[in-house]
């Protein structure tokens, strides 16, 4: 005998696990692989059959079927508790921008509902609405990141929404990004000459130095030891790096040490002689003003360069230091009235990016030039170098015309 089967009220047959409720709406009820029920619901039979597709897709590609009321929040609140292998600042960085950023609005977001048009309008909101730069939503987009990728690793998403997401905003917003160039020639000597005169300037001279002639990174400088350098051997032993920054609300900002930003940072870098002397001009000022280093940080202490409270140096104070040497040069090349070089506007990083720039100019190596600046991957410091070059062959292209012109006006004024 036929079993009758359950039909609509038009007469339409239903699937099994298919029910018409009391009010005319659709149900679908099934259970996953775990024998938990699931049920979804439509206003129509069409839609509750193309829902059902969907179900059976997730289910053929393993997606879970919890993940309807899971939020990216849910996945953050998962990732906090899983990630591992971050320095302690950069973990605390990561979790800054995505509670900054994403946790009160769009983390709300249901990842079941996710599709990559709306990571692409949230990067966009964060552009043009709240006006963040691209290099902030970067930051941000690498926590993002990670946490949807947690989400494809368990099974909720079937792809990750927020890959190459980024590359079409930099192109949109390829005019916001400023390039940090590098001080010209002129320019270094003149931030150098300014530093070495005599007055308030003069005792920041040790340390700008250090920096511009090694490229070295802020927090290697800073967190540089007295132990760390060989005056006799000239040469300079990188093997941490001083950082500052937010543990929490509770415990607020303080300074730690870590290890150099990749393994390759770990290095030996010469002196070069002004180098030399910029340590021994720093070693005689301390000694002429009573100054003793007073900061234990992590067991490390005996910090080259300090502040007058015998604490260490902020990478805030020294950019801070820079706006006001730069403003104060600049004052007094334009008082003189003379049509020469001002300094622009540069941080603690330029320094590092204008001491490359020399060595690409004075033709060094460029593996010598990563194993001497820490890069782990040579392709950065192949960017730096083409960057670089390109910016001489510019200059000479110019030189070059220059000298055709003198030319052909030597031949004129001679008729």
């Amino acid at each position: 005998m036929a079993v009758e089967r359950r039909k609509d009220n038009k007469n339409r047959v239903l699937k099994e696990g298919e029910y018409q409720r009391t009010n005319g709406t659709f149900e679908y009820k099934w259970r996953d692989k775990r024998g938990k029920r699931h049920s979804i619901y439509a206003k129509t039979l069409d839609e509750l059959r193309n829902k059902e597709i969907d179900v059976l897709r997730d289910a053929l590609d393993g997606i879970r079927e919890d993940k309807n009321d899971l939020t990216i929040n849910d996945l953050y609140n998962l990732w906090i508790q899983l990630k591992r292998g971050l320095k302690d600042n950069t973990f605390q960085n990561y979790k800054y921008m995505y509670t900054q950023f994403v946790e009160s609005d769009f983390g709300y977001s249901k990842i079941a509902d996710l599709k990559r048009t709306d990571v692409r309008a949230f990067y966009n909101h964060l552009a043009d609405v709240q006006h963040l730069k691209t290099a902030t939503i970067d930051n941000i987009h690498t926590v993002l990141h990670q946490v949807l990728e947690l989400g494809v690793e368990d099974d909720y998403l079937r792809y990750n929404p927020s890959d190459n997401a980024l590359k079409e905003l930099k192109k949109a917003h390829n005019s916001d990004s400023v390039k940090r160039r590098a001080l010209t020639i002129q320019e270094q000597d003149l931030f150098e000459a300014f530093l070495c005169k005599q007055g308030q300037y003069n005792r920041w001279y040790p340390i700008f130095i250090v920096m511009l002639w090694t490229g070295m990174r802020v927090g290697e400088v800073t967190g540089l030891r007295w132990c760390d350098i060989d005056i006799e051997d000239e040469m300079i032993s990188i093997n941490h790096t001083l950082v500052y920054y937010s543990r929490g609300k509770e415990e607020g900002c303080s300074f730690a040490i870590n290890t150099p930003k990749t393994k390759a940072g770990t290095r030996i870098i010469p002196m070069l002689p002004k180098v030399k002397e910029a340590f021994l001009l720093e070693k005689e000022y301390q000694k002429e003003y009573r100054l003793n280093c007073n900061a234990v940080i992590d067991g490390y202490t005996d910090f080259i360069f300090i502040n007058r409270f015998g604490g260490v140096q902020h990478q805030g104070t020294l950019n801070k230091v820079l706006r006001r040497i730069i403003r104060d040069c600049n004052y007094e090349v334009l008082d003189k009235k003379e049509d020469i070089v001002t300094l622009p506007r540069f941080s603690n990083h330029s320094l590092r990016h204008t001491f490359t720039t020399r060595m690409c100019e004075a033709g060094v190596n460029i593996k010598a030039m990563q194993k001497i600046l820490g890069h782990a991957d040579a392709e950065t410091t192949m960017d730096i170098y083409a960057e670089a070059t390109m910016d001489l062959k510019r200059a000479e292209m110019i030189d070059f015309e220059g000298y055709f012109s003198a030319q052909k006006k030597a031949q004129l004024d001679t008729i």
